[in-house]
């Protein structure tokens, strides 16, 4: 039984690990590709996502190194790691299992027979 909280919490890894298996990327170009991938429609303050990342890194999921960028620029990359990959694959899961429910609440109308375990 997946728990709501767990769904919020796991929603941002989601997007997070799903992104970093095109390839190592760096914090703001995930937050962008989570904007632009989603016309708009979600958006992860920072405050929301490095705490994921942080999170994500101490449970092995992914890895981070720095990368010198021109004199005086580093950025911290992210790498999804396969014991990420494996979580990733549970996570997606999980979200069709939700979705699966969503659906068949929002297709109750109310009738009798339909859906009703008990009357």
């Amino acid at each position: 039984m997946v728990r709501q909280d767990h769904f919020k919490k796991g929603s941002v890894e989601m997007l997070l690990l799903h992104l970093l298996q095109t390839g190592d990327l760096y914090g703001y170009q995930l937050s962008q590709l989570i904007r632009q991938q989603s016309d708009g429609i979600l958006t992860i303050p920072e405050g929301s996502m490095y705490p994921t990342l942080y999170r994500l890194l101490e449970k092995g999921y992914i890895t981070d190194y720095k990368k010198q960028v021109g004199k005086r620029l580093t950025r911290v990359y992210y790498h999804l790691e396969p014991l990420g990959q494996e979580y990733l694959s549970e996570l997606v899961d999980s979200y069709h299992r939700i979705n699966e429910g969503i659906r068949l609440i929002l297709a109750y109308s109310g009738e009798k027979g339909e859906n009703q375990n008990h009357e």
